[in-house]
């Protein structure tokens, strides 16, 4: 094996760098060589890394950067088991670093805070500083990188004289195959979790709510967390907290989708961002100038009625904007007449017409019909769909056991889950005689109030204008009246 251990200019590997490298090559349970690098990052060392690991940038100047290195380390590392005081942390930086030269280095390692953590449960704590203290060890250099290495070299020489061989490699074995999960995570709670459609829960030792997911097949999607390299800090930090993961199970993957939503709305678990509750929507809205030609503007939204061509419904305005930018480029469009660029002079060509990226509509080089044809092009996938029934709709979904659940719906707001049918008739409505097909006359007008959820909307039309959605997951569609008294 190769005990490691790298000192960084912070704490993410995606944009942070290793400034030195200590390891320490044992086979046959001898020590056959040391070796350490200072590594030139090419970037600034913070001040608090300087405070804590004592290297400054002078002792870097000088230093071979990764790439004059890389070689070298990888002949040691090749064919060996890494090995690392939380591993994914040191692994996760080799990994880019390689990747920065075009090197594709992949390993299983083995983490000595899991090692303690399973041969000493009686201890809370399993850092370095805390294994340091608790077998006596002697260390000149806390934080530096050889000397880090050593302290976990003298871990395993200490533990062998507790443990025999034969415990000490089962526990190394059970590890390896599991190397990827959480270090506070009891294994039997994966083993726990179904292969079937659902909504999963990462929670921390003091309880807190850290994530909230969904995936058709609850097992596969937890373990691609635990299986990451973790070059985004974010879920390095998670699975580092995650001690308890916790399940439910849908029909489909339709209801997993609608119960995600829900979930982190209501709990707004510390590690998710997307599908927070957005206060405020915003769309496109246009309108024909005097010359003729179609111009966007970006407005909060009120109430959205499709017949009047508005277009778009999004989190900000900066989101609107983003995706405008985009269609501008690839559609050619002029951004005064989008709103991303004021006007300053009437019929003034714009910046972007200098760069042919414009066709010249702002200054009339381009027809309105043509410029506007090319306008519509663009936004047509944003217009709103209008709702495709005449009234509610009850949504059944069931699973591959015929195990039911019923989703009420009116036009495009979500009302609530059933697991009753019959419940229906408690919330007034009642099985419509007519086909269950889509309606050609609908009320399309609702307004942007708190009933009205942006990603519950994109989910709805993702299952219910998307035929193939519909039958993936089994779904039937019930149209409902107002029950008669």
């Amino acid at each position: 094996m190769v005990i490691l251990d790298c000192e960084t200019t912070g704490g993410r590997a995606k944009y942070h760098r290793i400034i030195e490298i200590g390891l320490l090559v044992i086979e046959d349970g001898r020590l056959i060589e040391t070796w350490q690098s200072f590594i030139n990052p090419e970037t600034i060392v913070p001040n608090f890394i300087q405070k804590l690991t004592g290297i400054k940038p002078n002792m870097l100047n000088n230093a071979p950067k990764f790439s004059e290195i890389a070689d070298k380390l990888h002949e040691l590392l090749e064919n060996r088991t890494l090995v690392a005081h939380n591993a994914r942390f040191d692994y996760s930086f080799l990994k880019s670093e390689f990747s920065r030269i075009g090197v594709n280095y992949n390993a299983k390692p083995l983490c000595s805070v899991k090692l303690s953590r399973n041969l000493y449960p009686q201890f809370k704590r399993h850092g370095l500083s805390e294994i340091i203290k608790r077998f006596d060890l002697n260390i000149e250099n806390r934080h530096r990188a050889l000397d880090d290495a050593k302290m976990v070299y003298g871990f395993f020489i200490k533990t062998s004289s507790i443990y025999s061989p034969q415990e000490i490699e089962a526990c190394c074995k059970q590890l390896l195959k599991r190397t990827s999960l959480p270090p506070l995570l009891d294994p039997d709670e994966i083993n726990n979790i179904p292969n079937t459609a659902g909504v999963y829960y990462f929670y921390a030792q003091n309880g807190e709510l850290l994530y909230v997911g969904k995936s058709i097949n609850l097992r596969n999607r937890v373990l691609s967390h635990f299986s990451a390299d973790y070059t985004n800090s974010k879920e390095f930090q998670m699975c580092q907290k995650t001690a308890h993961v916790n399940f439910e199970t849908t029909p489909s993957d339709f209801g997993a989708q609608i119960r995600e939503s829900h979930q982190i709305k209501a709990h707004s678990p510390l590690y998710n961002r997307r599908l927070r509750k957005t206060r405020k929507l915003y769309q496109y809205k246009s309108t024909l100038d005097e010359s003729g030609y179609l111009r966007l503007a970006t407005e909060a939204v009120s109430s959205i009625d499709p017949s009047e061509q508005q277009f778009g419904l999004f989190r900000s305005p900066r989101q609107a904007s983003i995706q405008l930018e985009k269609l501008a480029d690839q559609y050619f469009l002029c951004h005064q007449l989008i709103g991303l660029e004021k006007t300053h002079k009437q019929g003034k060509a714009c910046f972007r017409s200098q760069l042919k990226k414009c066709l010249g509509a702002c200054h009339g080089a381009e027809a309105p019909e043509h410029y506007n044809e090319r306008l519509t092009s663009a936004i047509q996938r944003y217009q709103i769909q209008a709702w495709p029934y005449q009234n509610a709709i009850m949504i059944e979904e069931s699973n591959p056991q015929g195990q039911p659940a019923f989703h009420i719906i009116d036009h495009w707001r979500y009302i609530i889950k059933l697991d009753v049918a019959e419940d229906i008739y408690d919330l007034g409505y009642q099985v419509s005689n007519n086909n269950p097909s889509l309606s050609q006359q609908s009320n399309t007008n609702f307004k942007a109030d708190d009933k009205f959820d942006l990603d519950i909307y994109f989910i709805l039309v993702r299952f219910l204008i998307n035929e193939d959605n519909k039958k993936m997951s089994n779904l039937k569609i019930w149209m409902l009246d107002q029950a008669t008294q």
